[in-house]
């Protein structure tokens, strides 16, 4: 925190936890991810070098961002859970990649120990940080280290260490402490990545989506706290200069296929549907959107509980994955990109079934 002298008196910088800055946090992070979509592009190779994982984030972000208007119920808008809760089904149904997708897992998962709670603090900020970093890595079929998810699992431990020096000190101080941790360990972990990926050390850069979520975070330390962005925390990145070359574009090409959609599915059938998409290709992930849902079984006239579910997953071709997600549900928006082609902006080539 600042502490700025004024005529012999300590002034500390203001810090807001509330809901309204949860609002500004999304709108800095939308703006901030927009300014370095670019460069997270140049520098995304992994897992697959289609040099989109900043716009992936972007988008996804500005529909988080956007999920508010002036209709919401009072009580709704001082409810920091409810708040990130709304935002996070957005972005979840609008995710865009694997960046987009784990980044809308971490917002949901983070607002669920938050809801009815008017105030960020940093015992709650330990909570939401390791709920979504569990929900994060148990989302990926194949989750790998070295990547966003360790950098959200790094941050979660620096918030979960501070609440335990500080003995849950719901202060502002404490949050402040916590806030500043959180960044400088997602930070570490960046450097990190490029030593635990082999395909990051071979190009000599960091992972783009962990870069991604580390701006993130400190779109968050910098709402709450009040204080400027850490732009030093990307001097020394690898690959990250303006300078630097698109690394992917000197990356083979991969020939797949993206396929992205939304559908209801019984806890059953999600299962058969991971294992099943597992076995046809890779970068898997299967979150859940919203809570269950029930609806009636024709044959046994009983009502069984289903849950939404946001689907990723790279394939060679789309049209067996999209027949076996039909065979199991009724889906929505389903999208299928080339992996090959990167998508710059929301009219990226896509096809929609």
């Amino acid at each position: 925190m600042l502490l700025t002298p004024l005529d012999g008196i300590t002034l500390q910088t203001k810090i807001a936890a509330n809901a309204h800055a949860m609002k500004r946090w999304l709108g800095k992070a939308e703006v901030v991810l927009g300014n370095h979509s670019d460069r997270l592009n140049a520098i995304n190779i992994f897992p697959v070098a289609d040099g989109d994982t900043g716009t992936n984030l972007y988008l996804t972000v500005r529909a988080a961002a956007s999920a508010f208007d002036e209709s919401e119920a009072p009580d709704a808008a001082h409810d920091v859970g409810a708040v990130l809760s709304k935002a996070g089904q957005a972005a979840m149904e609008q995710a865009r990649g694997n960046s987009g997708t784990l980044f809308a897992v971490f917002l949901c998962a983070a607002a669920e120990p938050l809801a009815g709670k008017s105030r960020l603090s940093a015992p709650l900020l330990a909570t939401a940080l390791n709920r979504a970093q569990i929900r994060a890595w148990s989302a990926l079929s194949e989750p790998v280290a070295g990547t966003m998810l360790s950098v959200l699992e790094a941050a979660a431990h620096a918030a979960q260490r501070v609440d335990a020096e500080q003995d849950g000190d719901d202060s502002n101080h404490a949050l402040g402490l916590s806030l500043d941790a959180v960044v400088d360990a997602a930070y570490q972990a960046v450097l990190r990545t490029e030593d635990e990926l082999v395909q990051l050390q071979e190009a000599h850069v960091v992972d783009a989506g962990g870069v991604g979520m580390l701006l993130v975070l400190d779109c968050l330390r910098s709402a709450v706290l009040g204080e400027e962005l850490q732009d030093e925390l990307l001097d020394d990145l690898h690959g990250y200069k303006l300078q630097d070359p698109h690394i992917h574009e000197h990356m083979p090409a991969d020939d797949g296929v993206e396929v992205m959609c939304t559908i209801s599915l019984s806890p059953l059938n999600a299962a058969i549907l991971r294992q099943r998409l597992d076995e046809m290709g890779d970068s898997v992930i299967m979150s859940q959107v919203g809570g269950a849902q029930a609806h009636a079984d024709d044959e046994e006239s009983t009502m069984e509980a289903s849950y939404r579910w946001r689907v990723h997953v790279h394939v060679p071709d789309p049209a067996p994955a999209v027949e076996l997600i039909r065979s199991l549900g009724d889906p929505t928006d389903i999208a299928v990109s080339q992996l090959a082609l990167p998508r710059h902006d929301t009219d990226q080539p896509r096809h929609d079934y």
